[in-house]
């Protein structure tokens, strides 16, 4: 059987594309060189995100050039509903490029069955537009295409899911390192990081007298606050303890002082977040969500430990065990927020001298700080 350009490439290398951007480019480059006029090209993936329902590529003849549109879960939803059909974005975008009109195609099933909250995810779609309506030879190549497409297409789709599972479940740097990184323990590094450990005040009690649903409902919009904190400023969530939250800031470049202030300020956004939401809760009858929050300068490993056949990527070493006895100091000194020496020295931002303190398990007594009220 003889294959055209686009189809021999399909068989033989675009499984080996590093990315949609660079498979779709690709795949147009074919096309053209097999005599299909395109102005447009469009190719949509479903993906497994908290947020996002659809990653959509978009690929315009004149430039070359490739973007990427994403389509939005619905929110408020147990399960996220995208926002619209899997080819939207690409079908709007193609429509207004040229007059012809937007052909599309399913390659190949969508990827895994039924899940906890409803079917699988949709098929890989995609779409084309020329400067001219296609004739039914290149509707049946672009048929072809699609067909053939549907192998790389799921590779490619199987790589991005897995990525896309990681980084919701352990955040995208420990994602990236554990798919970087053979699958067994001691495989980690020590590195260098401002530690923000956080809980909330009075949550057993909270939990004890509110129904399972009000108790969720109240620890998603607490982490909502946290943790949208701590990645607006650059640093990652790396555990959800219970009530409780464990982020780094790595220190990327010496001195640390950029980590420091970054999580200095993830702390003040917090703050502000949860003002708001206490404020919100108070108008609906509810309790406020008053927290605690330490942050601490120091060495972590970061990577595996577990069992043989059960690992977990997180951060050990006496640095995390500090900020959490910091932590527990909070509410004794009656703070919301507690610095520790470490990171006080290395930060320009005014802080309040609140004496030395022994920490329970550690060795070493602590310098204790806390920021000023504003």
């Amino acid at each position: 059987m003889q294959l055209t350009s686009t189809l021999a490439w399909l068989v033989d290398a675009a499984g080996a594309s590093p990315g949609a951007d660079r498979l779709l480019a690709d795949l147009c480059t074919h096309l053209i060189e097999d005599g299909v006029p395109l102005a447009g090209g469009a190719l949509t993936l479903a993906v497994p995100d908290p947020i996002i329902a659809h990653r959509t590529w978009l690929w315009r003849a004149e430039t070359g050039a490739v973007i990427e549109a994403l389509g939005f879960a619905a929110a408020g939803l147990a399960a996220p509903a995208p926002a619209g059909p899997p080819g939207a974005a690409g079908r709007s975008w193609l429509a207004g490029l040229a007059a012809g009109k937007v052909h599309e195609d399913t390659a190949g099933p969508g990827l895994g069955g039924p899940g906890l909250d409803g079917p699988g995810l949709d098929g890989p779609a995609l779409g084309w537009i020329g400067p001219r309506p296609f004739t039914q030879d290149e509707i049946g190549l672009l048929r072809q295409a699609a067909r053939f497409a549907a192998a790389p297409l799921a590779a490619l789709a199987a790589r991005i899911t897995l990525s896309a599972v990681l980084e919701a479940y352990l955040g995208r740097r420990s994602a990236a390192r554990v798919l970087a990184g053979p699958l067994r323990r001691d495989v980690g590094e020590t590195i260098r990081a401002a530690l923000l450990y956080a809980d909330l005040r009075g949550f057993t009690a909270l939990s004890e007298a509110a129904p399972p649903a009000a108790v969720i409902a109240a620890l998603d919009a607490w982490f909502d606050r946290i943790a949208g904190a701590v990645h607006a400023f650059g640093g990652e969530v790396l555990k959800f303890i219970g009530d409780g939250v464990l982020a780094i800031f790595p220190v990327v470049d010496e001195p640390p002082g950029s980590a420091c202030d970054a999580a200095l300020r993830a702390v003040a956004a917090a703050r502000a977040g949860m003002a708001h939401l206490d404020a919100a809760r108070r108008g609906q009858g509810l309790p406020p969500l008053p927290f605690g929050a330490a942050l601490h300068l120091g060495e972590i490993l970061w990577g595996n430990i577990g069992a043989a056949d059960r690992l977990d990527f997180t951060a050990i070493g006496p640095a995390v065990n500090l900020v959490s006895r910091l932590e527990g100091l909070c509410r004794p000194l009656d703070q919301a927020v507690l610095v520790s020496g470490a990171l006080a020295a290395e930060t320009a931002t005014p802080l309040v001298p609140l004496g030395t303190h022994v920490l329970r398990g550690i060795a070493s007594p602590c310098a204790v700080f806390t920021v000023p009220e504003s």
